[in-house]
């Protein structure tokens, strides 16, 4: 068993069917894809994300050997290596995912619109709803939590329209065991919310935006269309701020970890609003560019030199011209403040471990450390490994990491589950 549809998980679970063992994927969100699905490119080649990782999902999806078990979350585990009992709760779409062809109309006609968590809030879903157009499945949800049929028991508008007759208001919650010999886990990361450090102005000042806010309103399947607009008048920046370690690096906020992914993510960000816009001049505030990975260092001198990108060594706070709503950025140069206003002002916030992450680990019996992240006893010689034998972890759960590093964990832990299964069948 596979928990987690990220980039991870799908990794573990391609090279475990590949190799013709049976695997069950199980993921919380209506679709696979995990927060690789929410970028616009990927560093550093500035390739397109969802173009590298929408065959993955479709080939996981349609593997004949995994069963991907999405909207589904693992409630119980008990067992031993080579023998795990795991309990799990498949929620209801209220949709009979046999029948609907994700042709959307329901969604179309939905009267109830909610903010989208997608979308990181910045535009609107339905009550009825895919999660974004590279979804799999291609099966709409039911958010019983807005759906005004099922929360005040008026409207009905979706079961109207779909001629394919997929929905269904009684359908309930179902609970199941499955058997297994080994358990990848492979849950991710949250985001962190920097609104609770008032130096940074997020969620006071119109135009102070996350990282990932950024990531969906710069792609052309977001809530602008890939347009890059200020909150406050809608017009697009010529001027804009990205400032580097958000939350991390920060013993005061609880995250002393650098979350191994900001600095490239900035450099990568203002590298596409010089793309989107030929007027557009970028500065990223910055401690240190950690640059230390294949091709790093050549992709930020390149921002530098060909996009150019202006770094400065310092920290920065911000504050708002009240006047025009331009956020001010105050650093530091040779000891001394220096302020300058900008139209925008991009946060690369620190990555942290999911917010069940500890209830996960009390059920799985595994160990982490004082953030969060699940451990290794030895993570040099034995990579991947936990406490129990059996139960392996990949991806940023695993502590700090990008793309690549994660596939290759997913890939790593697979071949650890493989032997794991082959010693259960002798």
């Amino acid at each position: 068993m596979v928990i987690g549809g990220g980039i991870a998980g799908i990794q573990a679970s391609l090279d475990l069917a590949d190799k013709g063992i049976p695997v069950h994927l199980v993921e919380k969100s209506p679709s696979i894809g995990g927060r690789m699905a929410q970028l616009d490119k990927t560093f550093p080649t500035n390739d397109c994300s969802i173009c590298i990782l929408a065959p993955k999902m479709a080939d996981c999806f349609g593997h004949p050997n995994i069963n991907v078990m999405t909207y589904s979350e693992v409630k119980e585990v008990s067992g031993k290596a080579g023998d795990f009992t795991v309990k799990i709760l498949k929620k209801s779409r209220f949709v009979d995912e046999t029948k609907c062809t994700g042709c959307c109309e329901c969604i179309e006609k939905c009267p109830t619109k909610v903010p989208n968590e997608w979308e990181q809030n910045l535009g609107v879903r339905r009550a009825i709803y895919i999660p974004f157009m590279q979804a799999v499945p291609r099966v709409v949800t039911i958010d019983r939590d807005v759906c005004r049929k099922l929360t005040e028991d008026k409207c009905g508008v979706c079961a109207k329209v779909c001629k394919r007759e997929a929905i269904d208001y009684e359908m309930k919650d179902q609970e199941g065991e499955i058997n297994v010999s080994a358990i990848v886990v492979a849950t991710g990361y949250d985001l962190w919310d920097p609104s609770v450090a008032p130096e940074y102005g997020y969620g006071k000042y119109p135009n102070v935006f996350t990282a990932m806010e950024y990531e969906r309103m710069i792609n052309a399947a977001g809530p602008t269309g890939g347009h890059i607009k200020r909150r406050s008048d809608g017009e697009h920046p010529k001027k804009m701020a990205f400032i580097q370690c958000v939350g991390s690096r920060n013993p005061q906020m609880g995250h002393p970890y650098c979350c191994a992914v900001c600095c490239m993510f900035s450099v990568k960000e203002s590298m596409l609003a010089r793309e989107h816009y030929d007027d557009i001049e970028s500065t990223i505030f910055y401690k240190d560019l950690r640059t230390c990975s294949k091709n790093f260092y050549e992709y930020t001198e390149r921002a530098r030199n060909d996009y150019g990108v202006r770094t400065i060594n310092s920290d920065g706070t911000v504050k708002e011209n009240p006047e025009n709503k331009n956020p001010i950025v105050v650093y530091d140069v040779g000891g001394r403040p220096v302020e300058e206003e900008f139209d925008i002002v991009v946060l690369a916030s620190t990555l942290i471990p999911r917010k069940d992450a500890a209830d996960m680990a009390k059920m799985l019996g595994i160990k982490a450390d004082e953030w969060g992240f699940y451990t290794s006893p030895d993570r040099v010689m034995n990579p991947g490994e936990t406490n129990v034998s059996g139960i392996f972890v990949a991806g940023y759960c695993a502590g700090p990491a990008d793309i690549p590093e994660s596939v290759a964990q997913g890939s790593g832990v697979a071949a650890k589950a493989f032997e794991v299964l082959a010693g259960s069948e002798r």
